[in-house]
């Protein structure tokens, strides 16, 4: 037996003579909140823009147009993108696009300039947009090796709170949580920003999809 099996053991034991409740714990989470659509924008924006992340807003149509200028203003001339990702949204792109392959080593990553991302369902309470690995969001690799993240979210995936994104979740599917650019701080409270994901991360919003 290892010292792992050696701790698990006891701690089963521990809790076999434990007493049990005898309430059941009161679940009331609040949940169903709504908000319409200005007031839901503004509070995911303010949020972003509090987590130091660039938002840009836009209509469905303008996606492609959008979606370069921001690459441009970046300065970055060769991203990647999740295999199922709508191609259109970079149609007005004059850079090169690789599609990213469970093959290709993550540190090679390092060599975008940028990645371009959708996504599943975002929180406007807190600013987190949450990726599940689906193929217009990619692996996980994808989108935390690349210095810069341009991830275009549709205000109709913004819920209001917590409890509200995560029911529209798959909860077996591999998910990513960004509030913002990575950022860390030591124990001065210095910030230093990239050390677990990108440093810029731009937030595309459409607005009418």
């Amino acid at each position: 037996m290892n010292a792992r099996e050696t701790v698990l053991g006891r701690v089963r034991d521990a809790l076999t003579l434990a007493p049990q409740p005898e309430v059941e714990v009161p679940r009331a989470y609040r949940t169903g909140r709504t908000l319409p659509d200005d007031e839901r924008l503004a509070l995911f924006v303010d949020r972003l823009v509090d987590y130091k992340a660039e938002v840009h807003t836009c209509t469905a149509e303008r996606t492609a147009a959008t979606v370069a200028r921001v690459l441009a203003s970046r300065g970055a001339r060769h991203v990647g993108v999740p295999p199922g990702l709508d191609r259109a949204w970079l149609a007005a792109f004059g850079g090169t696009v690789q599609e990213d392959r469970a093959d290709i080593p993550a540190p090679s990553l390092d060599a975008l300039d940028g990645v371009v991302t959708a996504s599943r369902v975002s929180c406007a309470e807190t600013g987190t947009i949450f990726l599940d690995g689906e193929p217009d969001q990619g692996r996980r690799a994808l989108s935390l090796v690349p210095d810069l993240h341009v991830c275009v979210v549709d205000l109709s995936s913004v819920a209001v709170g917590v409890p509200e994104a995560l029911a529209r979740l798959t909860p077996h599917r591999p998910t990513t949580l960004i509030s913002g650019p990575s950022a860390t701080s030591d124990i001065e409270l210095e910030r230093v920003e990239g050390v677990h994901g990108p440093r810029t991360l731009d937030v595309v919003i459409r607005t009418d999809a």
